[in-house]
């Protein structure tokens, strides 16, 4: 491969647009894997690139890394069941409506508690009173 094929680091950052840290944490993770020059310079070839779009775009979507790695592996085995991608989508939709309830809930009890305060000059405060409860079931 010549070199007018591969991207710096920068380059594939860039292209990719996930930042040069994020591209060495998923080079650290085993997520991509990267062509060194003699010098150590990390180079990037189109391939790469587009696995570092798919990682940016799964990360978008909420994929862990755990999962992305899994769905790296399905996207790469031309012979891959759809079934286990529509699986691996299906449980992440539960986790995110299992966050979204919880975000619901965090969001009714700070309005309720954000109403009782005065917001005044006066020290009394019933988010402070209500953080300070120690059986406080409520969150």
């Amino acid at each position: 491969m010549s070199n007018t094929n591969l991207f710096t680091i920068g380059q594939a950052a860039a292209q990719s647009g996930v930042s040069a840290k994020m591209i060495r944490h998923y080079e650290e993770l085993g997520l991509v894997k990267t062509t060194r020059t003699a010098a150590g310079y990390r180079l990037y070839n189109p391939q790469q690139l587009q696995q570092l779009a798919f990682i940016r775009k799964a990360r978008d979507l909420g994929f862990s890394s755990h999962r992305i790695k899994e769905l790296m592996l399905l996207w790469q085995n031309p012979a891959r069941p759809s079934r286990e991608v529509k699986q691996l989508a299906s449980q992440h939709l539960a986790e995110i409506a299992i966050k979204i309830s919880q975000l619901q809930q965090m969001q009714q009890i700070l309005q309720q508690l954000s109403d009782a305060c005065c917001g005044d000059e006066t020290p009394d405060c019933a988010i402070l009173d209500a953080l300070l409860q120690p059986n406080n079931t409520a969150f």
